[in-house]
């Protein structure tokens, strides 16, 4: 890895009372990486998620920014080391316009971030997203798929330096889910920005990311290639072998 990780978790464990959601991850992520993280339901990943976001402290573990440390510190630090994420809902202000989301995001950010003239304002981020059509409609009055691309889109606003992506592709048609793919992937190489991405629909995933996590029942069982991870047999047997031989 070239230089200091952008976000670096070590030996992070979440415990709910008996419950041990994440168990003991660590994983680096560096700089322009775009990374996916699989893994069956139940196995961990929102709540891998939400640590790195800030939303929940971990139990035990560390996780550091560019080599600030974060360890139990709240959301907006995280944000102003540049992370940014989404919601498996899409969290929108439902009653203002498509435009006024993004205001909000770039308000957030308090527009002195450095950031790509891609991002200036709500005009371009619109562009980039897809949504200039849709500018002045209610977020309410748009389709849930516009919904998921406009919450991207506010988070794009806070104008970051690694995106979180939960499962940005839930209940998008077939055709959807390849532009999300597609848009995440240049949004990465236009914004230069490292995007951490969990999916449930594993095929599409493998599709898009150079590099795959896979937790199981907490644990981080794999990491690495897509090609690398279809073909590791403890992976596949905790998919039962369905999706991964769907998959490859």
């Amino acid at each position: 890895m070239n230089g200091h990780p952008l976000l670096e978790a070590r030996e992070v464990t979440v415990r709910f009372g008996g419950l041990t959601a994440v168990d003991a991850v660590s994983a680096a992520f560096a700089p322009g990486e775009l990374v996916g993280i699989i893994g069956p339901n139940g196995a961990g990943k929102t709540t891998f998620f939400n640590a790195l976001s800030g939303v929940i402290a971990p139990t035990s573990g560390e996780l550091f920014a560019l080599d600030q440390r974060l360890t139990g510190a709240q959301p907006h630090r995280f944000a102003q080391q540049g992370v940014a994420r989404t919601f498996q809902t899409p969290r929108v202000f439902a009653e203002l316009s498509v435009a006024a989301n993004i205001g909000f995001g770039l308000q957030f950010a308090g527009r002195k971030r450095q950031a790509s003239w891609l991002l200036k304002d709500e005009t371009s981020i619109l562009s980039l997203i897809g949504l200039s059509a849709q500018a002045a409609l209610p977020a309410a009055a748009i389709t849930p798929s516009q919904q998921r691309l406009l919450e991207i889109g506010m988070a794009l606003a806070t104008r970051p330096r690694l995106l979180l992506l939960d499962e940005v592709a839930a209940g998008l048609t077939e055709n959807e889910v390849d532009a999300m793919g597609q848009l995440i992937r240049r949004l990465r190489d236009e914004l230069d920005l490292t995007v951490i991405w969990i999916e449930h629909a594993v095929t599409t995933l493998l599709k898009y990311v150079e590099r795959v996590i896979v937790l199981h029942q907490g644990r981080k069982i794999a990491d690495g290639t897509p090609a690398e991870v279809v073909r590791n047999a403890e992976v596949v047997e905790a998919y039962l072998g369905d999706e991964m031989v769907e998959a490859a």
